[in-house]
């Protein structure tokens, strides 16, 4: 363990921000939760201090937001099973569900705009879902960046592996100014969203309080 593991241990209330996406397509709509995390990282000054856990079956970068521990975690499994990345990654870490925050792509929103949604459904996103079944709660915060829906007779699967035009390029570098900017608003503020749990479904809030002390081991057990 390294000194910024142990501390991240010992000091504070811990968070985990997940980009989800697909390994090795970065570019792509559907991995724009990876760019926001890539611009956050930058941001702070950590744009080369990712490393690779194999523990947590991701890329990771430890940081600190206003006294705040944050892991910033981009998962190295395909889309459909980020949530084994991400249940690794908090019960290495000692991070409680409603301390999580994902971001994803999302088509019913257009792309320029991004919302904060507080737990609930998946919504059909296959990554969202993962992490749903694998930390067996919805309590997660989640950040939806806008990628629209296909045009014309394109596929969803071609359109959300598909790479921004370079005209999209111009409206997605405004995007991760805002995205990392609503980010850090929202990681320095002191406690997760009261309202959280009143928007997710009654059986994702019981079990957030139910396993709120054994979740991180039960929901790893089961990924081997």
């Amino acid at each position: 363990m390294t000194e910024a593991e142990a501390e991240i241990h010992t000091e504070g209330r811990r968070k985990l921000v997940v980009g989800l996406g697909n390994p090795g397509m970065e570019g792509t709509r559907h991995s724009v939760g990876m760019a926001v995390l890539g611009a956050f990282a930058a941001r702070l000054g950590g744009a080369d201090c990712w490393r690779s856990d194999r523990h947590v079956s991701g890329e990771v970068i430890l940081l600190e937001v206003q006294q705040t521990c944050v892991v910033l975690l981009r998962p190295r499994l395909l889309m459909n099973v980020n949530g084994v990345s991400v249940a690794k990654a908090a019960g290495k870490y000692g991070i409680k569900p409603e301390d999580i925050l994902l971001v994803h792509d999302e088509m019913d929103k257009p792309l320029g705009k991004i919302a904060l949604k507080h737990g609930g459904s998946a919504r059909g996103h296959n990554g969202v879902r993962s992490c749903v079944d694998c930390l067996q709660t919805d309590v997660m915060l989640r950040l939806r960046v806008g990628i629209g829906r296909p045009s014309g007779k394109t596929s969803v699967d071609r359109h959300v592996l598909s790479r921004f035009t370079s005209e999209e390029q111009k409206v997605l570098e405004s995007v991760l100014v805002q995205s990392v900017d609503l980010l850090i608003s929202q990681l320095s503020q002191s406690d997760s969203p009261q309202d959280s749990q009143s928007t997710s479904s009654p059986a994702g809030g019981r079990q957030a309080a139910q396993r709120r002390e054994g979740w991180s081991e039960n929901s790893t057990a089961a990924q081997s």
